[in-house]
């Protein structure tokens, strides 16, 4: 250990969890690693782990060096001074990164127009503790597992919040899939959704980060749940997670389907794709039906960022069916994210929730492996061949070759 002058770090996107990880804070259902001992260093200003960890000077991460929604244009793979945890931060060696479709929005600059290039890209990860401030080590040590959900996270190392951390018990890819795409889904069902037992929902893209965990919720509130997909092998998956009607919009019309097989109309829909999709919704909600916009992902790679939508007759439609569209954006609702992260952890832990992961494997360059890779991850979630979550993993253990 060591100390080192105190470099601060830059502007954080979110503040999303409070409390740190011992005592009532802890979250339930998830075992915490045992505790290490750290020896009294209250005359140094922080804790870096240099010989344990082999941390470097330098390392590499992806920065946002104009905005364009195109993710190739406005990144780039960059070099950068691994930087020092201030008083209350963590330094998180990343193991892995989470992909969302909101990247590109965020590399285009539509979340905050004042930001200006250059930035950091990336919003999740989840690695080791490997270095932190004096008064963050009062909550943490050097070898704690962490995930967390703020900016930079395309990186080798990222400094991180401590009460921006959630502590988990292993470095698993399935906690990460439920920072974004799964407290998404939790909260927007639970606040705007009002499920109730018998009801049927709709859930497009559902083989997807976030559309999987929208079709098991649903499911375990009681209600019919019907999700659209793009192949057969999703639909078979769709179907493994409980999914009671799987459609596959590339051999079936949607429009038709839903008419002739539900005249009564849907009650709620998760959507998240937007366009001719949205429309379709629109046109197929039941009386009393809530249709809630978790994204438009159909429109994200435009100049605008904005599908085109035929929506002159959306206020009569609503009218007559006394519905309501209703839209969501995980950052207004941060008071309900740890309640949210504490239950699908329980359920995780517990066999009852399925979170998938799509590292790659079946991506035609292989796995999705070190941070140059992100740059596929995205085009291959664009293309719509994911199935559950797409996880880059930044720096996989080293192959041993030892014969002992």
């Amino acid at each position: 250990m060591a100390s080192l002058l105190l470099k601060r770090s830059g502007g954080r996107l979110l503040s999303v969890i409070g409390g740190g990880r011992r005592g009532t804070d802890a979250l339930p259902g998830v075992d915490s690693p045992a505790r290490r001992s750290i020896i009294d260093m209250s005359y140094s200003a922080h804790f870096m782990d240099f010989k344990g960890s082999s941390i470097p000077s330098t390392m590499k991460k992806l920065v946002v060096n104009k905005l364009s929604s195109d993710f190739r244009e406005a990144v780039s793979l960059r070099s950068a001074p691994v930087p020092t945890p201030g008083d209350a931060e963590l330094l998180v060696r990343n193991r892995f990164v989470g992909i969302n479709a909101s990247d590109v929005n965020y590399s285009a600059g539509r979340y905050d127009p004042t930001v200006k290039p250059p930035f950091d890209a990336g919003f999740e990860g989840i690695g080791e503790v490997v270095g932190l401030g004096l008064s963050a080590s009062s909550t943490y040590t050097v070898g704690d597992t962490v995930a967390y959900f703020g900016s930079g996270a395309f990186a080798e190392y990222t400094l991180v919040p401590a009460k921006e951390c959630v502590p988990v018990p292993a470095v698993r890819p399935e906690f990460l899939t439920l920072l974004v795409s799964g407290a998404t889904a939790f909260i927007a069902l639970k606040r705007l959704g009002d499920l109730a037992k018998g009801e049927t929902v709709l859930v497009t893209a559902a083989a997807g980060g976030t559309g999987q965990f929208a079709v098991q919720l649903a499911k375990r509130a009681g209600c019919h749940v019907i999700g659209t997909c793009s192949s057969n092998e999703k639909a078979g998956f769709l179907k493994s997670i409980g999914c009671d009607r799987a459609i596959n919009y590339t051999t079936e019309d949607l429009a038709k389907t839903l008419r002739t097989e539900y005249p009564r109309g849907l009650d709620v829909v998760y959507e998240s794709v937007g366009g001719s999709v949205l429309e379709v919704a629109v046109n197929s909600l039941a009386n009393k039906g809530r249709l809630i916009v978790i994204g438009f992902i159909s429109g994200y790679r435009s100049a605008s960022g904005i599908p085109r939508f035929r929506g002159e007759t959306l206020p009569v439609k609503l009218l007559q069916k006394s519905a309501s569209v209703r839209g969501f954006f995980l950052p207004h609702f941060l008071g309900d994210y740890r309640d949210a992260l504490s239950s699908m952890m329980h359920m995780f832990s517990k066999g009852q929730l399925v979170c998938e992961v799509d590292g790659g494997d079946l991506a035609p360059e292989g796995r999705f492996t070190g941070l140059e890779s992100v740059f596929r991850a995205v085009d291959y979630m664009y293309a719509g061949k994911n199935l559950g979550k797409v996880v880059v993993d930044v720096a996989p253990p080293p192959i041993s070759t030892s014969k002992l």
